[in-house]
Order: C-alpha cells, then sequence, then structure tokens
C-alpha cells in the first residue's frame, strides 16, 4: 500500500534542452490500487501542464496495482502527453516495444497480489469477528471499551440508563418523534455531542454556531438506537459491504440482513424486549386518535377471517364518561370496501380490554403452580403427551439402527458384486430395495424429529411464558407495554346469534413463547344501547328505548317515517324532471 508522497525533480531545463524527469519515492500511506492518492494527482496536473516528460518508479507495482488503470496511463495517457514511463526493477520502458509486450501481465499479478492481500484482511477480520471481538473505532452510544480489552464492550453507567428509557418509551408504545421529543426536552445530549463532551474529537464543529444542536436528537438517530442489536448484547457487523476491491460503494443492507454474533458482552436491554420493539416497530401503529383514546393494541389486533388489522373508531352518537365505551374496533377491510371484502366485526373496546386482561390474570394465577400449568398449557396446546414421547423416541431408536445396518448391507452387497459372488441382475434388484427402504426410513426419521423437536420447543416456550406472565399477575389495567410483551396477536370472529337467540363472538389471543392459541374466549357482546334513556316517540308519542343518541322514532314509526320520507323525495324528482321537460 503505496502512495507518491515526495517528488524529487532534476533541476529544470527547458524542454528542448533536457528532459524533465520525476522520481516518484512512496511511502506506505495509501493503496496502490487506487489512483486518486494526492500526489500522483498532482503530478498527473505537472504531466498535464508540459512540466514532466519522465516517469521513474522503482517497479510497476508502484505506479499501481489496478491493471486496466494501469493500463490507461501506459498505453493511453502517457503516450498522449509524450511521457516516457520507466520502471527500473521491471525493465520496462514504454520506448522498448518489446518490454511492453509483457507489461499487461505483470499489471495483472500485481492486482492478484492486491486482492489477495485484500482476502487475507477480509479473513482475518470475519475470523475476529466471529470470536466476538468488537473492532470498532469507537463504541456505541451507551458503551464504552474495556480498559483491559479494547475488543470487549462495557457499559458506560453515564449514559445507558438513556439507552433504558429510549426502549421503555418504545415499549410502552411510543413512537421514535415523541421519543425524540422527549430526549430534547430533557435537555439530554445527543450522541455527538456526548461524545466531544467526554474528549472526543471530530464533533464540536456540529456545535460551534448553535448550542442547542447538543440537545437536537434525529428521529433517524433514536431508530439506529433502536434497531441495534447491540444493546441487546449481540455484536452486530457486516451493515455495508464494498461490492468488491475496486469499487468502494458500500451499499446498506436491511436490518434483519446484519450479521449478528449473540451473548458477546452484557446488554442494556434484554433480547426478549429488545425483539418486542422490532415487531412494534415494523408493524403500522396509530396509538391516541384525536379523542384521546390510547390505543393500546394497535398493530395487535386482526380480523379473523380476512386477516386485516381492526381499526378503532370513535362512535360520536355516544354520550359516555369514559373514552374507552366511546370506542369499537371494526375490520380495516370493511372499513375501507364495504360488505364486498369482509364483515365488519365490531367489538366494543370495553369487552376487548375486560377480556383480555381477565385471561392475562388466568395464566398469571395458574403459573403459581409450575408443574400443573405446564401440563394444562401443553394440553390447551394439544402437544403430544410423555408416553407418546417415548414412543416415538424408541421408533427413533429403531428406525436408526436398521439405516446403520442398511449401510453395512449396502457395503457387503458391493464386495459381493466386485468379486462377482452376485450377478449384475441381482445386485441391482436387491440395491433398489435397500434404497427405498433408505428412503422410507429418513423419510419417517425426518417426521420423528420434528414432532420431538416441536414438543421441545414448546416445552421450553410455556417455561418462559409462565416465567414472563408470572410478573403481571394481579394487575388491574393494561397498558402497551404489558400486551406487547405478552401478546403476539389478537383475532376477532364475526358476531353469530346461538339457538337461544343470544349473541356471542369469539376472541382468540396468540401469546408469545408458546406456538398456537392456548383457548379462545367466548364472550357475549354488550349492548352499549341500553344505557341509553328510555324515550317518548316523536310521532305516536309511546316510550321506547333508542339505539342511538339521535334517535326521535320508536321502532314501527320509524319505518313509516323513511318510507314517507322516500316517497316525498321520488315526488320531488319527478316534479323537477317535468318541470324541466
Amino acid at each position: 500500500m503505496c502512495a507518491y508522497s515526495v517528488f524529487n525533480t532534476f533541476p529544470v531545463y527547458p524542454l528542448s534542452a533536457k528532459p524533465l524527469i520525476l522520481l516518484a519515492f512512496c511511502r506506505y500511506r495509501y493503496h496502490t490500487s487506487l489512483f486518486n492518492r494526492p500526489d500522483f494527482q498532482n503530478m498527473i496536473k505537472d504531466i498535464e501542464d508540459g512540466k514532466i516528460n519522465c516517469v521513474i518508479t522503482k517497479d510497476l507495482s508502484r505506479l499501481g496495482r489496478n491493471y486496466l488503470d494501469c493500463g490507461l496511463y501506459l498505453e493511453v495517457f502517457f503516450p498522449e502527453h509524450n511521457v516516457r514511463y520507466i520502471s527500473v526493477n521491471d525493465g520496462v520502458d514504454t520506448l522498448s516495444k518489446t518490454a511492453m509486450d509483457i507489461t499487461p501481465f505483470r499489471n495483472i499479478l500485481n492486482e492478484m497480489y492486491s486482492a489477495d492481500v485484500s482476502v487475507k484482511i477480509k479473513s482475518a477480520y470475519r475470523a475476529r469477528f466471529n470470536e466476538g471481538k468488537f473492532m470498532g473505532t469507537t463504541a456505541p452510544y451507551g458503551y464504552m471499551k474495556d480498559p483491559t480489552d479494547h475488543n470487549h464492550l462495557i457499559i458506560d453507567s453515564r449514559v445507558a440508563p438513556v439507552v433504558r428509557k429510549i426502549f421503555d418509551m418504545a415499549l410502552e408504545g411510543n413512537g421514535i418523534r415523541i421519543i425524540r421529543n422527549y430526549l430534547r426536552e430533557n435537555r439530554i445530549l445527543r450522541p455527538a455531542a456526548y461524545a466531544a463532551s467526554i474528549g472526543a474529537s471530530g464533533y464540536e464543529r456540529y456545535f460551534e454556531d448553535n448550542e442547542e444542536n447538543r440537545y437536537l436528537w434525529s428521529e433517524n438517530g433514536v431508530r439506529q438506537i433502536l434497531r441495534s442489536a447491540v444493546y441487546a448484547g449481540n455484536l452486530v457487523g457486516y451493515k455495508r459491504i464494498a461490492v468488491n476491491m475496486k469499487s468502494k460503494k458500500r451499499p446498506s443492507k436491511l436490518p434483519e440482513d446484519w450479521e449478528v454474533i449473540p451473548n458477546t458482552h452484557e446488554g442494556i436491554v434484554t433480547q426478549q424486549e429488545f425483539d418486542t420493539v422490532q415487531s412494534l416497530m415494523t408493524s403500522r401503529r396509530r396509538t391516541k386518535g384525536t379523542s384521546g383514546f390510547d390505543n393500546i393494541f394497535a398493530g395487535i389486533i386482526k380480523c379473523a377471517d380476512c386477516g386485516y388489522a381492526m381499526r378503532a373508531a370513535s362512535a360520536n352518537r355516544r354520550k359516555r364518561p369514559d373514552i374507552i365505551d366511546c370506542v369499537q374496533y371494526t375490520c380495516n377491510n370493511y372499513g375501507s370496501y364495504g360488505n364486498v371484502a369482509c364483515t365488519s366485526h365490531t367489538i366494543e373496546a370495553r369487552d376487548l380490554f375486560n377480556a383480555v386482561l381477565a385471561d392475562i390474570n388466568f395464566y398469571a394465577n395458574l403459573s403459581l403452580d409450575d408443574s400443573k400449568a405446564v401440563k394444562e398449557l401443553q394440553r390447551r396446546l394439544n402437544t403430544i403427551g410423555t408416553t407418546e414421547t417415548k414412543s416415538l423416541e424408541r421408533e427413533k431408536r429403531k428406525l436408526s439402527k436398521r439405516l446403520a445396518e442398511l449401510d453395512k448391507l449396502f457395503s457387503k452387497l458391493y464386495e459381493d458384486r466386485v468379486l462377482e459372488n452376485i450377478t449384475e441382475r441381482n445386485y441391482d434388484m436387491v440395491s433398489k430395495k435397500y434404497e427405498a427402504e433408505q428412503e422410507e426410513i429418513e423419510k419417517r426419521l425426518a417426521e420423528v424429529d420434528t414432532v420431538l423437536s416441536r414438543k421441545e420447543q414448546s416445552e421450553n416456550g410455556v417455561v418462559d411464558f409462565l416465567a414472563k406472565i408470572r410478573e403481571y399477575r394481579g394487575i388491574t389495567k393494561l397498558n402497551a407495554r404489558v400486551v406487547n410483551e405478552l401478546i403476539d396477536k389478537i383475532t376477532i370472529s364475526e358476531r353469530v346469534v346461538s339457538s337461544d337467540g343470544v349473541k356471542e363472538q369469539v376472541i382468540t389471543i396468540y401469546y408469545k413463547f408458546v406456538e398456537g392459541n392456548l383457548n379462545e374466549l367466548h364472550i357475549v357482546p354488550t349492548k352499549r344501547w341500553t344505557e341509553l334513556a328510555p324515550r317518548h316517540c316523536a310521532v305516536c308519542g309511546k316510550e321506547y328505548m333508542p339505539l342511538s343518541a339521535v334517535a326521535k322514532y320508536c321502532p314501527a314509526c320509524r319505518e313509516k317515517v323513511r318510507k314517507e320520507q322516500s316517497n316525498e323525495s321520488t315526488r320531488r324528482r319527478r316534479a323537477e324532471k317535468k318541470i324541466a321537460g
């Protein structure tokens, strides 16, 4: 890796008298595969200005290691500017055609050397990364390098609470803009300002003109913290990879494509909290609308039939002291396209809150007895029992033993064929039989392994679920953090009328950690209109129960009034049409 950093020239003579020669001595500072080295560009400028007509280097590699650009200079640029090039060690002289014939191959070999060095360096970095060693110049915000091992990160207690607060606010359902505004209003130094405050160089220029910039967090800065798995105790790398050695463009990769080495240092947040935040950030969420209703189920509640999200809609006809009683959820697909796409699947917000809260408390209480709870949840998940597990394990051992026997039989059969103890016809017949049996055994083994693996994952998930939900035993109120940490999604079915005329609706809750749903909640939807006071019909004067706050007529009169209004509208249109005609 070299650069032309010192240039010595012979005394300057007129071009007609003696040639001007530039001797390029190099220092190991820039990679010679690049031609944008500062001193090299100075030399090119002097050549274009007619100050140089001969260039001498120690060898071709000192000119450059990119064979395409080297060829361009040797075969096009130098001849066009009447410049003679000499490589001392390689015996290259542009005046000698014989010496120039082999030059392109020398340039290719020089580039191959540079490429080989690049591969070795990348391999060394890769090995260190796979070992979990941090190799960045500066530690991420919230961390600092371990004084005893600069390849290891330790928590910076001065700003780690800031990172913790950012994740806490995200878990509570707050968006990036709200978090950013909170940090600015509380005058918390942004990462660059904090780095400058502890003596890091190169950051002060951002705050020279405006001191308030020290507290001006950007949404992108907050997003980078929330997206970085470093804060969960993992090493993250290879976010941007150069296309190749010659190109310095480094296109960004999506967060899910980053390479992560888990558990390399102490995390500021837990892995489960980090995963929850990622889920919240990728879902479309709108928590509080203009009504002030805190939609803690945003991004979680779905239609059971079409899978679309359920929207929280404020029913303005209701006048209630609690805002939750003025909100209902309906299918977004139905709201956008009508009943040609789906049905409403309407559910009162109060009904949903009460059902979910009761279900969480049920499992939280169940978790107090771990052994009983695990058996109960396994039963609800319809996973295989202990007897079936032992049976599958016995079958697996038996199949594996038979597979090993078939391998030995194949080996013996092949020896018999080589020694001509068996005919070709018999060999083909027996080998096909063995191959068919092998394929059948391997297929069955894969099925057994899948079932046993699913059971193991389910058991581990149940234990994790019980440990997590136990923390919320006895809660009396739901918030976004509780919902986001425990629940993956909630589906709402359409209301159905049972044989006895009672309406029923099914709520299915899919908890995190466990695969599938544990239970279906069957609820009787609340009739909010029954809370309205009785009224007297504006037509007949009879007392009736209004369906909404704007109702004026009893059910019987309402149909008559609507029919009269429709007939009147028809007569009016006909009259207008007759006058116009």
